[in-house]
């Protein structure tokens, strides 16, 4: 529990988007608080790559240096707590957590993530982050030129097909169900022995998440060593929406340039405005979502004395 209520900054999620703006923050002399509850994303994931100086590193050695280092800076404090409800006030913003504490800030920074839904097939959820994976770049690399399979349907197979034909010849596409794929993309595939399976997915077996075989509803099986899949997903916080920021028609808050939503004072960065998930990414967007809130506070304060 902290003594401070008022802080010039709150920032709601302590990764590696929320710990980047909070080192901007705090290397510009401003009162900081990090609320995170300590739940994140990637939990399970045994490494992290395309992130130069962390390559191979797992991802809790990355955040845990991370927030050891940023709370070097002595005006920057870390809550861990949840969020759960949020507001405007006459000099900015209230948030109240679930331990019933509350605190204001002048500027808000949501490094909150996203929530994925994982479909109903026993064994992906504990694939997922390990051999079932969404990212080439995160982990293409680790699962190169093995028999390879891709989770989707429709427009999302067929573009997910030629960029993960990159990494390896032996790709099928799994529509898990009728494919709604189109007939010239269904001869581009053919043309680069690409193979769509239809039939509906009962079971992933596997070892501590490494794939071994997809089991089907009619019984029979496939070897597979890895699966790419792009599941849906929904903002693992609803303050931001609860407050006017806008989403984008795939349920990402939207942001300008400089990290900015629709809400004046209100920053978001990392997964929950982008379908680039990325340890790199995440750090830059947060790194900017904390250097352009202190100087929007520079700036007002400048006009004000």
């Amino acid at each position: 529990m902290t003594k401070e209520t008022r802080f010039d900054v709150l920032i709601i999620g302590g990764s590696y988007a929320g710990l980047s703006a909070a080192m901007a923050l705090g290397r510009s002399l401003r009162n900081v608080l990090i609320i995170d509850a300590g739940n994140p994303c990637n939990e399970q994931t045994p490494h992290s790559h395309n992130f130069i100086t962390q390559d191979g590193a797992t991802p809790a050695s990355i955040s845990a240096k991370a927030k050891e280092q940023v709370l070097e800076y002595p005006t920057v404090q870390f809550l861990k707590d949840f969020a759960v409800q949020g507001k405007k006030t006459k000099d900015g913003f209230e948030i109240t957590t679930q331990s019933g504490q509350s605190f204001q800030g002048r500027k808000l920074v949501f490094a909150t993530g996203i929530k994925d839904i994982l479909p109903q097939i026993d064994g992906f959820a504990e694939c997922w982050g390990i051999t079932v994976v969404h990212c080439p770049y995160c982990h293409g690399y680790e699962v190169r030129k093995v028999k390879t399979g891709i989770l989707a349907n429709g427009d999302g197979a067929f573009e997910t097909a030629k960029l993960i034909s990159n990494w390896t010849d032996e790709l099928s596409i799994y529509t898990n169900g009728k494919s709604e794929l189109n007939k010239d993309q269904l001869k581009e595939l053919s043309k680069n022995n690409i193979v769509v399976i239809e039939k509906p997915i009962a079971s992933i077996e596997h070892t501590e998440g490494h794939i071994e075989k997809l089991k089907f509803k009619d019984g029979t099986m496939e070897t597979l060593k890895a699966l790419y899949a792009r599941v849906p997903f929904k903002q693992h916080s609803a303050i931001p929406e609860t407050l006017g920021c806008e989403l984008d028609e795939n349920g990402y808050i939207e942001v300008d340039m400089f990290q900015k939503t629709s809400v004046s004072g209100v920053f978001a960065c990392g997964d929950n405005t982008t379908f680039i998930r990325s340890v790199a990414q995440a750090v830059y967007a947060g790194n900017l979502s904390g250097g352009v809130s202190n100087m929007e506070m520079i700036q007002e304060d400048w006009i004000d004395s």
